[in-house]
């Protein structure tokens, strides 16, 4: 079944970092709740070129659900890229979309009954900041969480105030930052792989690994969680960028 295309425009824009930016869009049909599961993306209509390939982009959306028909959508600048182009020196606020979704099954389930580690780089930070507020807006008992960032740089990280605020208030959601280029107090000094490899060496089949981020980062986590720490694929589900 087609998804349904959806007419929405720029209300707001935030810069998160020197080479990211949160960009919020309001549904022109505010009677409508836009119904969508965190971890979801939907994928953007945009004046960028001629063919369907040159003009839709999908993003993940950054905000739980919560009936406003406003969705958040954290973009980072890529050299080159016609969508970053337009992003970050083209587009106003006021400016109408056109967008489909939402789509994918990057999700949790309702009522999530294991450990969870959310490993990402980037934006892929995305659909977990998604995930995390919807349980708590849910008002459930939030399960063990184990948020994993990985960037090259203290300016690139992502909500840290957020998450770490987070972490003071809630005893069962650790957050953990990996920087690749630079040494910072409170941040691990590598990438993200050292990180689990040391927490999870000793856990089980209660654990379940929710992988996002550029595909080599993904593929690398997979490729050690399965063959080198012995879980199971059943217990890695992955959304690649890139």
């Amino acid at each position: 079944m087609a998804k349904k295309w959806h007419e929405a425009k720029l209300i707001k824009i935030q810069e998160e970092s020197p080479t990211t930016k949160r960009f919020w869009i309001e549904l022109e049909d505010k009677e409508t709740p836009f119904a969508f599961r965190a971890g979801q993306f939907i994928t953007l209509d945009l004046p960028i070129g001629e063919t369907r390939l040159d003009r839709w982009r999908s993003y993940s959306i950054a905000n739980a659900p919560d009936n406003s028909n406003i969705l958040e959508l954290c973009i980072v600048k890529l050299e080159g890229g016609r969508a970053s182009k337009y992003f970050f020196e083209d587009i106003e606020l006021g400016q109408k979309f056109r967008f489909k979704g939402p789509g994918g099954v990057f999700t949790l389930p309702e009522r999530p009954a294991n450990d969870l580690v959310f490993i990402c780089t980037g934006t892929g930070v995305a659909p977990f900041r998604s995930m995390i507020f919807d349980l708590i807006n849910k008002g459930n008992t939030l399960p063990n969480i184990h948020l994993i960032f990985g960037t090259r740089t203290t300016t690139g990280i992502l909500y840290r105030q957020e998450f770490e605020q987070l972490a003071l208030s809630q005893s069962s959601f650790k957050y953990s930052i990996a920087l690749s280029r630079k040494k910072a107090v409170g941040t691990h000094h590598g990438y993200v792989h050292q990180i689990y490899e040391q927490a999870y060496i000793k856990t089980g089949k209660n654990t379940v690994f929710y992988l996002c981020g550029w595909s080599n980062m993904v593929d690398e986590a997979k490729q050690k969680l399965i063959k080198k720490m012995g879980f199971d694929e059943r217990q890695i589900i992955t959304e690649l960028y890139g």
